[in-house]
């Protein structure tokens, strides 16, 4: 079972460690090692919204502890059948305790017996529209059915609660950026709409509506726009800006 101390760590990554797939491999190999009789894992994200398991996109990713192990996702993810859309719709643990006598997801199953797979179990762990999912795989029968009280669960919680937090620092780091591009452009913007008023005798409201048209018109950042106004100071631009201004 993981001590507190590597909890604690995996808690306070560095920015370069909050890319989901990170996230989701470290879980995959930490749940395999405090499991007995597991022989891999896979995991995987989804963000709300998403639809069914067939789909797949920038929402959504994927780990496994070993090649082979991809295969047996794949084919959940295309069939839209199996343990872990199983696991999606319910929002509770998806178990088989034998593969060989399983009658569900027969794709899956025949998948999971070629590679060896007798049994598994596929836990699901829900944060602020987020799931992320956990599938435990072993070369034996009956061994799993704990898995879903034991260790994995506080890393599954672990995990869902550390991409939630992720996913929350990246919006702000792309707001605080946005925010930053903003107040470099504005002094630029203001020059522009100034130069503007000049050559059209109008307010700033109307001197700024028609940099914003030039924008659109011309599919160039008004940043860009306020820019070139300031660099020619108008000149050669005043039948453009009177034919805007109307």
């Amino acid at each position: 079972m993981p001590d507190s101390g590597q909890l604690g760590h995996w808690a306070r990554e560095s920015t370069e460690s909050t890319v989901p797939g990170r996230r989701l491999s470290e879980l995959v190999e930490q749940a395999v090692r405090c499991t007995a009789d597991c022989c891999g894992a896979s995991s995987m994200v989804t963000e709300a919204g998403t639809g069914s398991a067939q789909e797949t996109g920038p929402e959504r990713s994927a780990a496994v502890t070993h090649p082979d192990l991809a295969g047996l996702v794949a084919v959940q993810l295309r069939s839209g059948d199996g343990p872990i859309p199983a696991a999606l719709e319910r929002g509770t643990p998806v178990d088989s305790a034998d593969l060989l006598s399983e009658r569900r997801w027969p794709e899956y199953r025949a998948v999971a017996l070629d590679s060896g797979v007798r049994s598994s179990v596929t836990l699901p762990f829900r944060r602020s529209g987020l799931t992320v999912t956990l599938s435990l795989y072993s070369f034996r029968p009956g061994t799993l059915e704990d898995a879903p009280h034991g260790p994995v669960r506080a890393l599954g919680d672990l995990a869902a609660t550390c991409l939630v937090r992720d996913r929350s620092y990246g919006a702000a780091l792309t707001e605080l950026e946005q925010l930053g591009t903003a107040l470099r452009t504005r002094p630029v913007v203001d020059q522009a709409c100034g130069i503007v008023m000049h050559v059209l005798g109008c307010d700033a409201d109307d001197a700024f509506g028609v940099l914003r048209r030039i924008s659109q018109a011309t599919n160039r950042k008004l940043s860009e726009v306020a820019a070139r106004v300031v660099a020619r100071r108008g000149r050669g631009l005043e039948g453009e800006l009177v034919s805007l201004s109307n």
